[in-house]
């Protein structure tokens, strides 16, 4: 399958190509950086992508940085929504398969206290949600063969150079300069591994699961406070690790309350990914970090 990969050089970009080159190369990966393509200009993305031929684009593309996205809405919808719309489009033109990321923040989760499956409805408490959120409904409705991969707290090999690093590489070195690190303690996701989300999704690819909305995230819940103390324990970093209110450290952008995503949809169609642990372990040894 000749696949257009957008935002080929960030965390999840990184290891759906690296996941690719280990599988035998079962997609024809053509990755198409910011360098390449300026996903702003809409007139460029569309006279790039008319003319290509593909039979997958898949979109990791995304105005993530949740506290900045806070004072710039208009940028976070053309980015996060009215871009994801013409890339849809674009992919029913060729009648080709779009595969879109999107996110746990979707959801806001004040009352809810098990995990939330893929039809909850959806309460967004923030630009970013509310962006990410039409992004998913004007991509199912340009697109027919859309798949909706909703993600959540990632960690990956390539880290979150837009973010200054992902979680664990923050906690890691905030605890070893600090020796004591305050992490909200009320707020609930499942942490999960950008390596097992590109191994899914090339499962889903490969088995053609059915268009929809997937959650994709590793098995378990936590909070970022039980996050950050499995990550200080076991990269055997020398720091405390206090929980903390949501209230004690207030960020520009709210925060869902329960955003934990049940991935048994996903589990019926292709089995479930692995305890996110085991996969933190995995990503700590890659990285030298495993105590």
């Amino acid at each position: 399958m000749k696949t257009i990969l957008l935002g080929p050089g960030g965390q999840l970009g990184t290891d759906i190509r690296r996941a690719n080159e280990a599988a035998g190369s079962v997609l024809d990966i053509v990755p198409v950086g910011r360098d390449r393509l300026d996903l702003a200009d809409f007139d460029r993305v569309r006279e790039l992508l008319s003319t290509a031929d593909f039979d997958v684009l898949v979109n990791c593309s995304s105005y993530h940085k949740t506290d900045e996205v806070e004072g710039n809405a208009q940028q976070a919808f053309t980015i996060n929504a009215h871009l994801v719309a013409l890339l849809a489009e674009l992919a029913q033109a060729k009648s080709a398969r779009f595969v879109h990321v999107s996110t746990d923040y979707v959801f806001g989760g004040q009352d809810k206290r098990e995990p939330l499956v893929e039809a909850d409805p959806r309460a967004p408490v923030n630009v970013y949600g509310a962006s990410k959120a039409m992004g998913e409904d004007l991509a199912r409705l340009a697109c027919e063969n859309t798949l909706i991969l909703r993600v959540a707290s990632l960690f990956g090999v390539a880290g979150a150079s837009g973010k200054g690093g992902n979680f664990v590489e923050t906690m890691i070195r905030f605890g070893r300069e600090r020796g004591h690190l305050r992490v909200v303690a009320d707020q609930h996701m499942s942490p999960t591994s950008t390596k097992d989300i590109a191994a899914a999704l090339l499962t889903m690819l490969r088995d053609e699961v059915p268009a929809g909305i997937w959650h994709v995230v590793n098995s378990g819940a936590t909070t970022w406070h039980g996050f950050a103390e499995e990550i200080i324990r076991r990269s055997g970093t020398k720091a405390s690790v206090e929980a903390i209110t949501s209230a004690e450290f207030p960020t520009p952008a709210r925060r869902p309350a329960y955003s934990v995503l049940s991935n048994d949809k996903l589990a019926s169609a292709i089995g479930a990914p692995r305890p996110w642990q085991e996969a933190l372990d995995d990503y700590l040894a890659e990285k030298g970090y495993l105590a």
